[in-house]
């Protein structure tokens, strides 16, 4: 009895409940707001690359040459950086995965410190050396977060890896974007370079923690996926067994 029934009738029927809301993941949602923080940014502080009489290129002529490379690896790290943390790509392509990390990886060592020598030569224009202080404390965090990812991979511990390449990206592009989009929004970009640095100081004490607070928030949402899967497991098996007998 029960043998003509078929089984796709039974304990399969509750999975497509969790389905619509696997875009509701940490780290989608973080991508899909880095992403609108990255569009805000291009327009609101970028724009000038578009425009030859932009003002802003009187302001970085002293040191352009600098900010080349600088700029040039920091868009690299902040494109390159969320392509890490997608589990197909490293699942699919781990050559490439590893390609990708280690241009990552040199990008940060490239833009990190040259972002504290270009902040040096703000301070010829009007720029507090507090603030070169405060670059090169941001800098500091990108670049150890970022070896300390490096190395727990060489050491296969991937885990640990994942962890700390969270808090690279967000001790290094994130607080780029973090600072642009608050001094935009809140208009106090204008109120002069100590406010600035003030917004940048207050970005960099906090990245660790953010980074923390995500890594946390996608922990807790692997468990539960785990658990939620374990148990359709569970109740399709109990289907089976009462459909058998």
């Amino acid at each position: 009895m029960g043998q003509g029934i078929p089984l796709a009738a039974h304990g399969p029927s509750k999975a497509p409940l969790f389905r619509p809301l696997a875009w509701l993941r940490p780290k989608y949602l973080l991508f899909g707001f880095i992403g609108l923080m990255l569009v805000y940014v291009l327009k609101h502080d970028e724009s000038f690359l578009v425009d030859a009489k932009d003002p802003e290129w009187q302001h970085i002529q002293i040191f352009r040459w600098w900010l080349l490379p600088h700029a040039l690896a920091g868009a690299c790290a902040l494109v390159l950086g969320p392509m890490q943390f997608s589990d197909r790509l490293r699942l699919r392509f781990v050559k490439l995965h590893h390609i990708v990390g280690y241009i990552y990886v040199t990008c940060a060592l490239i833009a990190a410190p040259l972002g504290a020598y270009i902040q040096h030569f703000n301070e010829r224009q009007g720029d507090a050396p507090s603030f070169t202080i405060e670059t090169m404390f941001q800098g500091g965090f990108w670049m150890i977060t970022t070896c300390v990812a490096l190395a727990f991979i060489l050491k296969g511990k991937i885990q640990q890896h994942r962890q700390w390449m969270i808090r690279s990206f967000g001790t290094g592009p994130l607080i780029f974007l973090e600072v642009r989009v608050i001094g935009g929004i809140t208009g106090w970009e204008k109120l002069g370079s100590h406010t600035n640095e003030t917004i940048v100081w207050a970005c960099t004490a906090s990245s660790i923690l953010i980074a923390d607070l995500v890594i946390q928030a996608e922990e807790f949402y692997r468990l539960r996926s785990s658990r939620a899967k374990a148990q359709r497991k569970s109740e399709l098996r109990n289907e089976m067994i009462k459909v058998s007998t």
